[in-house]
């Protein structure tokens, strides 16, 4: 099976300089002068948030007279359109890719986060907040072995299977890099980086543009929807601000004022989400909005600085509703003001249990058919294709018409679902491959690892129902998110059943879903070094604790008073392997919060 993957060149870039040809859209790219040959590259930065669009951080050979043959390439691409996912991949000779979507316990366009490649001859790792999370070894790193120039870039591709469809409405796109670092490769010599393998040669603060170091670029490809240009990349506050925008608003200027792209209802809750930052003052201020027939009691600021909380009384959810918003800023300078729009309330869907749901197939005796994963849509793929093996008998079911069609290539499967627990069974099987070692991935469900490394020939041969079935899933945000990461070729899901546990919790509080949740560690098992990620709901006195099988405490790594949002704490250890247990308290003057989850070290 081939790689299911859009590159960002193809074998021979059209280098335009903006008289032969004018594309849609205007983009941006900064490269290094210099190339270099093994290191660690880091960088921290803000992604770009909204479907058809990304924001890069990679290294790349500029091709020679051998073209595709040459090809050598690391990537680091944060989709847009994912609010959980950033995407690793290496491009050997011959334009082959070998591609992974990592699941982090955060949205990368709310924050600054740190990502690395670490290049040597023998592997190729990524890092996120300091913590390795993907490594790929092999045959085709070694083909890993020309010169690369360090660049970044926010361009809109035209393959809306891999980054979604672009809504021009939301233009403009801004990605905010902070600084960029480089490290030579110096094994048994170095200062920074996996055993202080590197050496810490240069990092730019982007306080001015260095133009001995950095260039911008000023060219297109077939298969991108802008051309870059040098405007779109702007020096300002010590960053750098790469820009998509229309060819009529060109830089760091933003004219558009936000709007509304949905709105839902959920016991008392109506979550308004908008298409880019918005104002605290405004968001909060419930004179800026209005429900006819309804009464709007408070309204909050979610953490992603892009939707609103409306606890609002008197909705029936079998009446339709209209929501009028007006009076809403965003965070330019000078800031654009929504006048006035009018949007319909979705509601939440009614589903009748057990939901069972044929991933890459046809509605077929109680399943409902697949489809793509929208705003207006209550389940769904994102950035799948479809695979059918037809008539093909499946061993260990009698439901082999759902193993018979899939989504390959797969990355989210996304499912709405009222607030409750979930018993949660994913049906899959390997009908491509016929020996070990070929598919392999993970499959994250609401921040849980319920697998990592999967291979399904090697679980249950080829041709043969395999099920992963995960209990007691709580479910408070209305959406069900399963992630799929690739480790080797591509992921895939045949079917889905969801059976309801227990609903009508009481996940609405007066913190209005401001929620407090501890995540899996990551990466998770882990050598020496990983990762707790944590959300809280409002400032309290958080403590994060470790403990062994036994029930002994041998950590502790906080116990401090810390502000509402999302925080990250590290564990370096040298205890031996096992099995861990990492427990959170959190107690605020609302809310005492309470998880323990399990980790897995392996040395």
């Amino acid at each position: 099976m081939n790689f299911i993957y859009y590159p960002k060149f193809i074998a021979i870039l059209i280098l335009i300089n903006g008289l032969l040809l004018s594309k849609e859209y205007k983009g941006a790219e900064l490269r290094t002068i210099s190339e270099y040959r093994y290191g660690r590259f880091e960088v921290n930065y803000k992604a770009s948030h909204g479907s058809g669009q990304t924001s890069t951080f990679f290294t790349y050979h500029e091709l020679g007279a051998d073209g595709i043959q040459e090809w050598n390439e690391l990537d680091i691409e944060i989709l847009g359109r994912y609010h959980d996912d950033v995407q690793f991949n290496v491009i050997t000779p011959g334009q082959v890719n070998h591609v992974h979507h990592q699941w982090v316990g955060f949205d990368p366009s709310v924050d600054f986060h740190t990502y690395a490649i670490e290049w040597t001859p023998d592997y190729v790792a990524w890092f996120v907040d300091n913590i390795e999370v993907h490594r790929q070894v092999g045959e085709h790193i070694t083909t890993l072995n020309k010169s690369q120039k360090i660049m970044m870039n926010i361009w809109p591709p035209e393959y809306t299977g891999w980054v979604g469809s672009l809504d021009n409405r939301q233009l403009p796109f801004f990605a905010y890099y902070d600084w960029v670092s480089y490290a030579a490769y110096t094994p048994d010599a170095g200062n920074v980086g996996t055993d202080n393998n590197f050496s810490l040669l240069w990092r730019d603060d982007f306080d001015d543009w260095n133009q001995s170091r950095w260039q911008k670029a000023t060219h297109t490809w077939d298969g991108n929807n802008c051309d870059f240009i040098a405007d779109n990349c702007v020096f300002q506050d010590g960053l750098v601000i790469l820009c998509l925008t229309a060819e009529n608003q060109v830089g760091h200027v933003d004219k558009n004022a936000s709007f509304v792209v949905w709105a839902r209802y959920e016991s008392g809750i109506v979550t308004v989400m908008f298409s880019e930052e918005i104002t605290q003052a405004s968001a909060e201020n419930t004179a800026n909005y209005n429900i006819s027939g309804a009464v709007i009691n408070t309204a909050v600021l979610h953490p992603d600085r892009r939707s609103a909380k409306l606890n609002a009384s008197g909705i029936d959810e079998k009446q339709n509703y209209k929501l009028v918003s007006m009076g809403i800023k965003d965070c330019a300078d000078p800031a654009n003001t929504l006048l006035a729009q009018v949007i319909d309330i979705q509601m939440p869907p009614v589903w009748n249990y057990p939901l069972k749901i044929n991933v890459g197939g046809s509605a077929t005796n109680g399943w409902l058919e697949d489809q793509e994963w929208a705003n207006d849509r209550n389940y769904g793929q994102i950035g799948g294709t479809k695979g059918q093996s037809p008539g093909q008998a499946i061993a260990g079911t009698e439901d082999d018409i759902i193993y018979q069609t899939e989504q390959y290539g797969l990355v989210k499967y996304q499912v709405r679902l009222p607030s409750g627990k979930y018993n949660v069974t994913l049906m899959m099987s390997e009908n491509y491959f016929q020996e070990s070692g070929k598919r392999i991935f993970d499959v994250n469900l609401e921040g849980d690892y319920i697998a990592q490394n999967l291979d399904l020939f090697n679980e249950v041969g080829n041709h043969t129902a395999y099920t992963n079935e995960a209990t007691n899933i709580s479910i408070s945000d209305g959406i069900l998110d399963i992630h799929l990461g690739a480790n080797r070729d591509n992921a895939l899901l045949n079917g889905l059943i969801i059976n309801q546990v227990q609903s009508d919790l009481d996940f609405n509080d007066s913190i209005m879903n401001k929620s407090f949740k501890l995540g899996q560690n990551y990466p998770n098992p882990f050598n020496s070094s990983t990762a707790i990620a944590y959300q809280l709901a409002e400032s309290a006195v958080v403590s994060i604790t470790i403990f062994n099988l036994l029930g002994s405490q041998i950590a502790s790594l906080i116990n401090q008073k810390q502000t509402e949002g999302y925080h990250v704490v590290k564990w370096e250890t040298t205890v031996p392997s096992g099995i861990y247990f990492y427990q959170i308290n959190a107690r605020s003057d609302q809310t005492v919060y309470y998880d323990m989850k399990k980790m897995v070290l392996m040395k």
